[in-house]
């Protein structure tokens, strides 16, 4: 009989030559268990997801109960179904104003191709602004806005109207002009190895749009919800965006995205034509059970404050030779090698001593440390000791 890792590599469509092929049986906390009974520290939160830790019993009990009651009854935007409604309410108090109205999709990509078609059916513009190294889903649209030609050059045409900006530079300010529909933007830029605009920046950037009446679109996908050490990262800055995208962390571990703008922007969407933007599984109430279980622990336990205080022990506990920096904010952090080389053997020896990470996509050099938001400070200690373990066992 075939192993479920035959099966695997048989009839799954791969990503990569070079899958990490951990067999995961169950998860609890910080923590993955293969079929072999042996835990592995996740310090990836499955890529920004696990904010509240895997297989958190408030989340497991909301999906259950939501579950028993209904599940999918009818496209988005039909029925008035309470777990969409009173997790929309909950949302829009905690963002600031004049964000308060909610669009549900089912992911990451998903949200920003909703976004950037509310901003060109709004603004009745085409043009885009992103930026170098951005990453913003792999769908056509959305990989149309990413900042890296290496990435998206074998599946050209894309979507056209783009404009490739670098961070922090006045010439991408200048470049906004009555032309463009939306600039969308990465408040910590993450598959770019974790670049932070400078708040000045981000300040210039919502002034221009403002005068030339262009949508800024922040993606937060990897960066809500307490990841950051804020709650959003717009907070970092001090500027709210006319558009933001969430997913990842968003559904509890359970696939959700939305983007939310202004209910006058939003409602563009009404007419001309009608049902022009639909979703069939967009808002799936029991994601949406489970996101409202999420977003209230992460409030509730104060898991942003907790990032920032965490962040401050991993930059205390991981000293070592083979380390040149730590960029980030949070529990959002780029741990720089200065090799892909001896990044890929760390990944490799890390998971021989019970650690999963990762690089990121746009920068091979570094690797990631994003683990759930509630990982305990003697957690902290024994991970980072796994982690100088490995890169001793690689120098």
């Amino acid at each position: 009989m075939a192993s479920s890792r035959e099966l695997f590599l048989t009839y799954l469509g791969q990503t990569s030559p070079a899958p990490m092929l951990l067999e995961i049986e169950s998860a609890s906390g910080v923590f993955l268990t293969d079929i072999s009974g042996r835990k592995y520290f996740d310090l990836i939160s499955g890529v920004s997801v696990s904010n509240t830790g895997h297989n958190n019993p408030q989340i497991i009990d909301a999906v259950k109960s939501q579950a028993e009651k209904h599940m999918h009854l009818m496209v988005y935007g039909e029925f008035i179904q309470a777990p969409q409604v009173n997790l929309a309410n909950k949302l829009c108090s905690l963002l600031p104003d004049p964000l308060n109205s909610v669009y549900y999709v089912n992911s990451g990509s998903e949200a920003i191709e909703g976004a950037v078609k509310l901003a060109r059916r709004h603004t009745r513009r085409h043009q885009t602004i992103s930026f170098r190294n951005a990453y913003h889903g792999s769908t056509a649209g959305a990989l149309s806005l990413c900042g890296n030609e290496d990435f998206k050059n074998s599946f050209r045409p894309l979507t056209p109207g783009g404009y490739i900006a670098e961070m922090n530079q006045d010439a991408s300010i200048e470049a906004i002009s009555e032309k463009t529909a939306c600039v969308v933007i990465e408040p910590v830029q993450a598959e770019a190895g974790i670049v932070i605009p400078n708040t000045e920046f981000m300040k210039t950037l919502r002034h221009r749009c403002n005068q030339t009446g262009t949508l800024l679109i922040f993606d937060e996908i990897q960066t809500g919800f307490g990841r950051t050490g804020k709650l959003f990262a717009m907070e970092h800055f001090n500027v709210v965006p006319d558009i933001v995208c969430f997913a990842k962390a968003f559904g509890g571990g359970m696939p959700l995205g939305a983007f939310v703008a202004n209910r006058l922007v939003m409602n563009s969407f009404m007419t001309d034509p009608v049902l022009g933007h639909i979703t069939t599984f967009g808002g799936h109430p029991v994601s949406c059970a489970a996101a409202m279980a999420s977003l209230n622990i992460v409030v509730s336990e104060k898991l942003a404050d907790r990032a920032a205080k965490t962040e401050i022990l991993f930059r205390e506990l991981l000293i070592h030779p083979s380390i040149k920096e730590i960029r980030g904010l949070g529990l959002l952090l780029a741990v720089e090698l200065g090799s892909s080389e001896k990044v890929q053997q760390f990944i490799r020896k890390g998971l021989e001593n019970g650690i999963v990470s990762d690089w990121f996509i746009f920068h091979d050099t570094a690797f990631r440390i994003a683990p759930p938001l509630n990982i305990s400070d003697d957690e902290v200690h024994i991970a980072c000791r796994l982690v100088l373990k490995t890169l001793d066992d690689i120098s």
